[in-house]
């Protein structure tokens, strides 16, 4: 009868145990539905304890001592991240701390079209940052940042790459351009690197091929063709005369360049029309097609190309046959 009682003793106690972990560990009463949102926000240097009290602030842990033991059970005291977590009605103590455990922190996406400028790239990051445009162009053209980035300059122009992002909130504009950066140097496998030391052009050079590459193309097929002219007129010292550009150095787009437009900017250093080779650095962020099109250009006999209305162009040889497909495109065109 002894032993049956301490039996039954033990069976009572561990059942008393046991809801009084379930009633610690489950959410309370008043909380949140199963399945709905919660944002909760961890702030930098926030404990177990301290994320445990917030938690139950939003109806999700009754005992928030409880949770840091839990965490430190689970080995994750120390690896809480801030941030801001999206967690749900209905989780349990493990599922939150892996969640905040891995850094699972609500992002936003940031897409970089290919072509884009640090001009027109500028009001994105400003918006997504809380920091004004100008701030961010001033920080993208900064000397002394950009050499920390181990990118060739002259600015980030043209090495910011283009894609779609996803960034965590709170971050400084600096962190979202590293990150584009980064993305641009992921693109250099050691097979790219490897071509590139054999054409006549450093990263540099190259990156501000691509630039104009991008600008100029419509029709994807069109992009190595396009770098072979422009390739054919740096290897015999032609001018060349790419109207992307003049209209960088403008600092605005234009339908159609003039002559006058190409004066106004005579002296600029990014005006192909009056200086030979290529201009200082990137106009734009070149996509990889446009970086492949100039480390793997075409090997046509093409000098010129003028565009057709859909966006395509006619490749010539010599500047008459040039001169004559542009006014025949202009007549079938009714200019």
């Amino acid at each position: 009868m002894k032993k049956r009682g301490f039996v039954l003793l033990a069976i009572v106690l561990l059942a008393a145990a046991g809801a009084g972990t379930w009633y610690a560990t489950t959410p309370p009463s008043g909380g949140p539905a199963d399945g709905e949102t919660v944002e909760i926000v961890v702030p930098a240097g926030a404990g177990a304890l301290a994320i445990g009290r917030q938690l139950r602030a939003e109806g999700l842990v009754r005992v928030p001592r409880l949770f840091a033991l839990a965490a430190r059970a689970r080995g994750v005291e120390g690896s809480l991240k801030a941030g801001r977590y999206r967690v749900t009605g209905g989780m349990d103590w493990g599922e939150i701390l892996d969640v905040i455990a891995a850094g699972e922190v609500v992002t936003f996406p940031l897409t970089v079209p290919e072509g884009f400028t640090v001009r027109e790239l500028a009001p994105r990051v400003a918006e997504a940052t809380g920091v004004d445009a100008d701030s961010v162009a001033r920080l993208a053209t900064d000397s002394a940042f950009v050499v920390t980035l181990g990118v060739p300059g002259p600015t980030l122009e043209g090495y910011l790459f283009p894609e779609t992002y996803r960034f965590a909130e709170g971050l400084a504009p600096a962190d979202l351009l590293r990150e584009m950066v980064m993305r641009y140097q992921a693109y250099w496998t050691p097979e790219r690197r490897a071509r590139l030391e054999g054409l006549p052009l450093d990263e540099r050079e190259l990156v501000t091929l691509a630039s104009i590459v991008e600008e100029e193309a419509r029709v994807e097929e069109e992009r190595p063709v396009i770098a072979g002219v422009y390739t054919n007129r740096l290897e015999i010292g032609m001018l060349l005369q790419a109207d992307p550009t003049v209209q960088y150095a403008l600092g605005e787009p234009k339908a159609r360049l003039l002559f006058s437009d190409i004066d106004r900017v005579a002296d600029n250093p990014y005006n192909t029309y009056r200086h030979a080779g290529l201009p200082p650095g990137p106009i734009a962020s070149p996509g990889e097609a446009s970086l492949d099109a100039a480390l793997y250009p075409a090997d046509i006999p093409y000098l010129f190309f003028v565009a057709r209305p859909d966006g395509s162009h006619e490749f010539t040889r010599t500047n008459r046959e040039h001169i004559n497909a542009r006014n025949r495109i202009r007549r079938e065109n009714g200019e």
